[in-house]
Parts: C-alpha cells; structure tokens; sequence
C-alpha cells in the first residue's frame, strides 16, 4: 500500500478544505476504500478521516413527514430502525440483502452511495479500464462479461454500479444534500452518478472536496409503504452484488394503480430509473399482462455489452417478479432472506 498523510479535521468545512486538495480522498467505514488501496487500485496522498465530524450519524423525522438521514448512519442502524423500516421497507430489504452482517455494521449510508464498480478489469491494475487510467482501453469489451451492463453503456465502459441501496433510493425520488467549497447544495440522487459516455473516470456528479452530509427521502415516498418491495438475483444468496436488481414500489386505490416506481441495480453504471415503465402502470389493473408490458417498457433499450444478452430477459421477469411482490403488499416482517427470489415471504408465489 502507499504511504499517505492522515488528517482529522473537527469540522465539516474543515474537512471539505482538506479533502479539495489533489490526491485527497475521504475516509469513514473504509469498506470499499481500504480493499482499493492494498489492491493498488485507489493511490490516496492524503486521508480525510470524517467518522469524528458531528452532526452526520442521526436519522431524523423532517416536519413535513420525510426523513433525513445522515452519511455516517450504519447500513446496519437504518435498516434496523423500526420507523425507518415501516415507511420505507424498500430501502430497508436492499440495505439488509447487502454484503455481511459485519459489513452492515461497519459500512455507512453515504460510502454505500460511492462505492466503486465491482469489475474485475477495474479490480487488476495489469488490464486496461478507462475508470483506473483515463485513455487505457477496457479489457472488459472483450473479456468476461456476463455480469457486466446491457443499460447506458459506451465503448469506454462496460461496468455496473453495486449498490443495492441506491436502487429503492432512486424510486423514491431521494435527495443528497453535499457540502462543497461553495457553500450547500442538492443533487438528485438520480443525477449523483454518470453514465460512462467519453469520460468514464468522471463516476458521479460531485466535485473535489464535495463531501456528502445526508440523504433525504421526501414525504410522497412514505405513500408506498404498502406495497413495496426490492428484489435481487445473485449468483450465491449471501455476500454477493446483484447480477440484477429491482425496487418496485405501487400505490393502489380501489384495485387499481395509481402510481408506480420502479428502479434497476446491476443493469448500468447507474441505479437505473425506469419512467416509461412507470407510464405504462399508472391507473393499470396490477396483474402479469400489466407488469410485462411494464418490463418490456423498462429494457426497451437494453443492448448486450458483450456475453451478457441474458440478463435482458433476467431483468425482465426480475421486474414482473418484484412488481407481483409489491402488489401482493409489503410482509409485516422483512423475510430471512431479504430481497431474495427463493424467499418464502407471503405473496412471493403470485401471479396470474
């Protein structure tokens, strides 16, 4: 590993001047970060230890009925929160079906947003990717990629994002809000991360020294509290990154849909929001022609990247599975095996 500085700051400006100067990178759990740099894959020259800055490890009821969250909550902590877990159970099913249970304990919301791609090509300091060294190529064009992205993908890269928990995030319209050299700002978690296009370095929306503070879930996505689920195909169903994902979320009224989000993980270089699917189910009879009309939807301009056409129709039936789940209603208690398809959660075998 290389050598680097280490610096505490006891303020969040403090640490945002610290963290703006090159060859910066902020340190909190470490989870993703320490792996990168025994690897040799991330080269820090300075470490901005944040776990120590006040204000950032408290979830917070807003007083118009959302919930703001802070970056340096445990993933574990959220997930466990009981009114957290009641209003949002999405989010909660995704940050359970996520890494180990020390992982969880470890790992915080606001490193979960930044986590890098899990490709291999990324991994291996000896293969070409245009994320590690701008202009190198991606070996992963022609290597193995069958986990690899069939959505918003260019020739400079082929990689998905991991999160589980940016998938129901971006369903329910959540907000981080980032501390800069500029003083407070908002983003969109939708807008937080880049499609690769020519700069597939440029992995999210933030700038040098943009430290992130706290996510914010609006009050509208408590309405879907009823019917929400996250659901997730993985090659083993502990400890692995989802293959796909989805977050569906309903509202009904008087058996019909009223309004839907739906999201996919493991399909692009970001949580993918799927709005012409949401078209076509709103004020639809919730039932397998509506949820694979809705699928068809969601893929329309899904392309393999490489060995990978399989996942199109896999996150076809992934959508009408987990769209069949929300309908069905979220289960009083989250199943043993959080978001997974073998689950034997009430509603888990429905269709028509």
């Amino acid at each position: 590993m290389k050598s680097f500085d280490y610096v505490r700051p006891a303020t969040i400006s403090d640490a945002v001047a610290a963290a703006a100067a090159p060859g910066s990178a902020y340190f909190a759990a470490g989870t993703n970060l320490l792996d990168l740099m025994k690897g040799g894959v991330s080269r820090p020259d300075r470490l901005v230890d944040i776990t120590r800055l006040p204000g950032l490890d408290s979830v917070e009821a807003l007083p118009d009925g959302g919930v703001r969250i802070g970056a340096l909550v445990r993933n574990a902590d959220l997930a466990h929160d009981p009114d957290f877990a009641r209003s949002y159970p999405a989010v909660a099913e995704a940050l359970l079906s996520g890494a180990s249970a020390q992982l969880r304990n470890a790992a915080t919301v606001g490193g979960n947003l930044l986590q890098r791609t899990r490709c291999a090509y990324f991994y291996d300091t000896a293969s070409a990717c245009n994320r590690r060294e701008p202009g190198a190529g991606c070996d992963a064009r022609d290597g193995e990629n069958r986990l690899h992205a069939v959505l918003g993908w260019s020739d400079g890269c082929i990689a998905t994002h991991p999160s589980d928990f940016c998938v129901p995030l971006v369903a329910l319209d959540a907000v981080v809000e980032v501390e800069g050299r500029d003083g407070r700002r908002e983003i969109a978690i939708e807008d937080l991360h880049r499609l690769p296009g020519a700069t597939p370095d440029r992995e999210s929306a933030l700038e040098p020294g943009d430290l992130i503070v706290a996510i914010r879930l609006p009050a509208a996505a408590g309405a879907f509290s009823g019917h929400a689920r996250y659901l997730k195909v993985r090659e083993r169903t502990s400890y692995a990154f989802a293959v796909v994902s989805a977050a569906a979320v309903i509202r009904l009224e008087d058996g019909m849909i009223r309004e839907a989000r739906l999201a996919l993980g493991g399909v692009a270089a970001k949580p993918w929001r799927a709005r012409a699917a949401e078209t076509i189910l709103a004020d639809a009879r919730p039932g397998a022609a509506a949820f694979r009309q809705a699928a068809q939807a969601a893929l329309a301009d899904a392309r393999p990247s490489g060995d990978n056409a399989y996942k199109i129709e896999l996150t076809r039936r992934v959508v009408v599975r987990a769209l069949t789940l929300a309908a069905a209603g979220t289960p009083e208690r989250l199943p043993a095996l959080p978001a997974s398809p073998f689950s034997s959660a009430p509603g888990a075998l429905l269709d028509d």
